[in-house]
This record gives C-alpha cells, structure tokens and sequence, in this order.
C-alpha cells in the first residue's frame, strides 16, 4: 500500500502554485462536570445541548462536538466567547465557525453513517478546530490550507493532540489533494460560485461532499449550503439554507 504523507505536511510544488429531519432529537450522554472556567466539561456540555435543541441528532458528532475543547482554538482575548455559537476571528481575515455551522456540516457529510468515515478531506484547515473535530469522526484527515499563518497556527494548536491520523497540508485548495483520494467525504470552509471540477473527481463513487457556494437564484452574492452525492449514476446536487463563509481562493500566501 502507498504510504502517506506524515503530519504535518506539505504539497509539492506543482501543487502549491435537504432540510432536517423533524423526529424528535436523541438523547445525548453528557459528561460529567469537571472544573471550572473554559477547562469545565460543563461549559462544552451546554454547547452540546444548545446544539441538540438546534437540530443536530448525530450522537457522534455531538461526542465529537463536547470533546474538542474549543477555546483552545481561538484567541486569549475571545477565549471567554469560545463556547458561544458564534464566528470567531482568527486572523488573516479569517475566522472559526459557529459551532452550530460546524456539527450541522459534518452531520450532512456522515449521512446516517453508523460508523466512521473513511478518508477525508478538508478545504481551509484555519486553525485547526474543524479538523480536530474531524478526526473524531473519520479513518483519515487531509486538511489543506492557502495561508502559512493559518497553516503554522493549526498545526501548534493540534501538535498537543497527537493525531497521526491527521495531515495538515500547506497549498492551494481549490486543486484538492490528488495523492490522497479517492475521499469518502469532502467538506469546505470556504465558498466559491462554483465546486473545483478536482473536488468533484477526487470525491469517491458513493461519496459525499459539503460546502457553501454562491446561490444564483438568490439576489446579491449570497451563499448556501450545497450538498453533492456521488452516486454510479451521476452527481447529485442538493442546495440548502443560506451560509456565510470567507470566499474561496486559488493560489497560496
């Protein structure tokens, strides 16, 4: 079997250039409360209940959800908003998802899976928080990011967790990562007008992609969430609720 890049890594440098269900949600186990402040499982309990109340049924994205410290991503200064269902900035004129955009995503690209995802791919590492989230769910992550900052910042945030399931990949997105597909799954933090023709042929038959792209029928550069199936048939295209997301970019910086 080929080997795989390690964590982290870098690309080559011909490389660098449907609505909710409405049954009722499941019950989710929630941990037991330990300490106080940001470190307290009972501040990432309460986020995990609002984002039951939300919507989200999928007991292992909320496992995830409640695992993953969040405020170990963001700022010292926002570190007291870190448990809010808010964007946050993270610089480079980027920012870290609501965590209710984040298990609404990743709940669309499990589908119902009973299990784990295979492997995976991620446009716009960021800080690293979507990945970490990630890598609760799937055999294998391959995060790619355009920025070096970012890049450099998500990997001091994950080099603590120790996830040698997880490569974090320096180059341009918008051209996937060929060496590691085929992906069960595709997920994107960044919107464009239209999905990379690489991201459609580097998804798996039967494989699932999630992202925001701009929405035409909408007036205004308006997003929404786009859900694409890959079936033996053809590609499936599946247009949601409004998102707003930092647009999609070629090239690296």
């Amino acid at each position: 079997m080929k080997q795989r890049p390690s964590f982290p890594a870098r690309l080559d440098s011909t490389l660098a250039k449907s609505s909710p269900a409405t049954s009722k949600p499941m019950p989710v186990a929630v941990p037991v409360p330990q300490g106080l402040g940001m470190d307290s499982s009972a501040v990432r309990s309460r986020m995990v209940q609002n984002l039951g109340q939300q919507g989200v049924r999928d007991p292992l994205v909320l496992a995830a959800m409640g695992a993953i410290e969040r405020h170990r991503f963001v700022d010292s200064a926002l570190v007291n908003q870190a448990y809010e269902d808010t964007s946050l900035p993270i610089g480079l004129g980027q920012t870290i998802s609501k965590p209710g955009v984040v298990s609404r995503m990743v709940e669309l690209l499990r589908n119902g899976a009973t299990g784990k995802l295979g492997r995976v791919l991620e446009i716009g590492t960021g800080c690293g928080y979507q990945a970490a989230v990630l890598s609760m769910l799937a055999d294998e992550v391959y995060s790619i990011e355009r920025l070096r900052g970012l890049h450099d910042k998500a990997r001091d945030n994950l080099r603590h967790m120790r996830l040698p399931h997880v490569h974090l990949l320096f180059g341009d997105g918008m051209q996937g990562y060929a060496k590691g597909a085929p992906y069960a799954a595709i997920i994107s933090a960044a919107g464009g007008e239209a999905l990379p023709t690489a991201w459609i042929d580097q998804l798996a038959v039967g494989g699932r992609l999630v992202a925001p792209v701009v929405n035409p029928s909408a007036q205004g550069a308006t997003q929404a969430l786009m859900v694409v199936d890959k079936t033996p048939q053809g590609i499936k295209q599946t247009v949601l609720e409004p998102v707003h997301f930092v647009p999609l970019k070629s090239g690296i910086a």
